[in-house]
C-alpha cells in the first residue's frame, strides 16, 4: 500500500481531534478508521499515536508524520488555490454581513486585486456565512464576532483576526435626554425600546441581555430593522435606541456615545477556504479589509481616542510580509 492523500488526512484530523472519535469528521466508522490506521501505520514502519489520558498523542514518529502531512496537505491547497486563480473568468466570491467597512471595502478590494473579478453577496446570519463557505458558495468571508461568542468554522478553513476588539457604542436621538452626555451607563437605558442587532447569530443579543442583566434590568428588543434608513429615522423619532459599532457614520438626528466600562465588544474576521484561495490572496483581502476599517476610525472622536489607546485592538499592517493567521 501507498500513502494517499486521504491517508495524511485522517492522520492530520485524528491528531487534531486527540481520539479516534475523529471518524464522525472523515465519514468512516471508529472502526474503519482504526484499520485505516493500523495500515498506516505498517507502512510508516511504526505507531503514529499512543492512547494517554487525554485521548491519542502522537509518538516521535507519529509527529514526523504529522509534519510532513501538513506541509503536503498545505501545498495542494496552495496548487488547488492557485489554479483556481490562475483560470480565466474564474470569480471570487466573498461574502459579508453587514459591517462598517464595506462601504468601503469593494473598492479597496479593486485596488488590491485588480484585473480579477469579485463578487460581493451581504448575508444576516454569520452561521449562513460559515456554512456556505464550506459548501463552496462564498471562497472567503467578513464576519463579527460579539463579546465571548466563536462562530464554528468548518473543515479546510483558515481565519485571521482583523480587529480583535471594538467597544460597541450606543445609538440615541438628538433629542434624547442622555444625549448632550460625553458617555453612558447602560444602567441610565433601562426601560429603553432597542433595536436588536442584525445579525443574531453572532452573540450580540446574548451580549446585549447579560450586559442589561448585570446593569440590574431586561431590555426591550423591540425592533429588528435590516434597512439601515429606516433603523436611523427610527431611532432619530426617538422610538428606540441601538448597539452600533463605533466606527459608524454619524446620521442626521442621531447621536453615537461611548458605554461606560465597554460592556459589549465586537471582534472582526476573515475567513477563507485554503483550496480556493492562495495565501497572496488571503492577505490582499486582509489588507484592504483593514484599509477599509481604518478609513471609519475618525468617523467618531471617542472612538478615535479609543483606538489611539488600544494599539494591540490594531491589525498589523506596518510590515511588507503577509500577516500571520
Amino acid at each position: 500500500m501507498q500513502l494517499e492523500l486521504r491517508h495524511l488526512q485522517a492522520v492530520c484530523r485524528i491528531a487534531e481531534a486527540g481520539s479516534l472519535g475523529a471518524a464522525a469528521r472523515l465519514g468512516v466508522s471508529q472502526p474503519a478508521l482504526s484499520a485505516q490506521l493500523r495500515r498506516i501505520e505498517r507502512v510508516a514502519g511504526g505507531d503514529l499515536f499512543v492512547r494517554g489520558r487525554h485521548g491519542v498523542e502522537p509518538t516521535a514518529l507519529g509527529q514526523f508524520v504529522l509534519d510532513k502531512a501538513r506541509r503536503v496537505l498545505n501545498e495542494m491547497d496552495e496548487l488547488a488555490a492557485g489554479a483556481r486563480a490562475a483560470a480565466p473568468g474564474t470569480p471570487l466570491r466573498l461574502g459579508c454581513i453587514l459591517l462598517v467597512l464595506l462601504d468601503g471595502l469593494l473598492e479597496e478590494i479593486d485596488l488590491a486585486l485588480a484585473g480579477q473579478e469579485i463578487t460581493v453577496d451581504l448575508e444576516d446570519s454569520v452561521t449562513a456565512l460559515a456554512r456556505l463557505l464550506g459548501a463552496g458558495r462564498y471562497d472567503a468571508i467578513l464576519y463579527g464576532e460579539v463579546n465571548d461568542h466563536e462562530v464554528p468554522l468548518p473543515e479546510g478553513v483558515l481565519a485571521r483576526t482583523l480587529v480583535s476588539r471594538e467597544p460597541f457604542c450606543v445609538r440615541m436621538s438628538a433629542g434624547h435626554r442622555l444625549a448632550a452626555r460625553d458617555s453612558v451607563e447602560l444602567a441610565d437605558l433601562a426601560g429603553e425600546s432597542w433595536m436588536t442587532l442584525v445579525e443574531d447569530d453572532d452573540g450580540g443579543p446574548e451580549a446585549l441581555v447579560a450586559a442589561c442583566a448585570k446593569a440590574g434590568f431586561t431590555p426591550s428588543l423591540r425592533y429588528r430593522i435590516t434597512d439601515r434608513k429606516m433603523h436611523y429615522d427610527l431611532i432619530a423619532a426617538g422610538r428606540a435606541v441601538s448597539l452600533s459599532q463605533p466606527s459608524a457614520p454619524t446620521a442626521e438626528g442621531t447621536v453615537m456615545l461611548p458605554l461606560v466600562g465597554a460592556p459589549v465588544t465586537g471582534r472582526i474576521r476573515l475567513a477563507w477556504n485554503r483550496s480556493a484561495v492562495s495565501a497572496a490572496q488571503a492577505d490582499l483581502l486582509y489588507r484592504a479589509a483593514a484599509r477599509a476599517y481604518l478609513a471609519n476610525v475618525d468617523n467618531n472622536a471617542f472612538h478615535r481616542a479609543w483606538w489611539d489607546a488600544h494599539p494591540e485592538a490594531h491589525p498589523p499592517l506596518d510590515r511588507d510580509e503577509p500577516v500571520a493567521p
